[in-house]
């Protein structure tokens, strides 16, 4: 996640976006895979409601909330639910749809995770939607548990570890005694984890068949 603009995944041939700009492109690619919304028909979207104010792609509706002088602010949204707030650049939405290729990359992602059971890979290479993955890391920090309410009204702690490899860093979220068993400075294992992004930002979700272990 965090490093050099040269080493950037994703990044189509040919072209010269920046590193936020790579960001943006990826994470709508992600939401125009997730919601089932071709990429040209979404970034088409954001072109109409840059224009019009308002459109619609497919199960999903844009909305321009604002514009600046470099970029336009679109809220995404299904039916009443909020998909996403996103600030995009003007020098992205001159282009002819940047997402095909940030599309194409992460279909082929969700296809290889889904023909082995897990794969361990550095952080560097993560990428939205994928499954089944190991990764073997550093604690760098640990946040401070909060106290939250589930869906199932029920009451659970959780915190935010941010983990390193020698690639780049990303944000683990812990439950419960997962906070209690995983401290900074500690070498960790994550095993079939998830990819998924939180307010724009990558982070690896451990579901009920997934954990986290302490190595040394």
């Amino acid at each position: 996640m965090r490093r050099k603009v040269v080493a950037a995944r994703g990044r189509p041939s040919g072209e010269h976006h920046s590193y936020a700009d790579i960001r943006i492109l990826e994470y709508l690619a992600w939401i125009s895979v997730k919601h089932g919304v071709d990429s040209e028909k979404l970034f088409n979207g954001l072109i109409n409601a840059s224009n019009h104010e308002e459109s619609t792609c497919g199960k999903l509706s844009v909305i321009c909330r604002t514009k600046t002088q470099d970029h336009t602010i679109f809220l995404i949204r299904k039916g009443q639910e909020v998909v996403a707030q996103v600030s995009v650049s003007h020098q992205i939405l001159a282009k002819t749809n940047p997402l095909r290729d940030f599309e194409s990359e992460l279909l082929s992602a969700r296809n290889s995770s889904k023909k082995s059971r897990s794969t361990h890979y550095r952080i560097k290479d993560l990428k939205p939607g994928m499954r089944q993955v190991d990764i073997r890391a550093k604690v760098l920090e640990v946040s401070q548990p909060r106290l939250i309410t589930t869906r199932a009204g029920s009451y659970a702690s959780v915190a935010n570890a941010l983990i390193t490899d020698e690639t780049g860093n990303i944000r683990v979220p812990l439950w419960n005694k997962q906070i209690e068993e995983i401290s900074a400075g500690d070498s960790v294992q994550v095993e079939s984890a998830c990819v998924t992004v939180f307010r724009g930002a990558l982070q690896l979700k451990i579901g009920r068949s997934g954990k986290i272990k302490r190595t040394r």
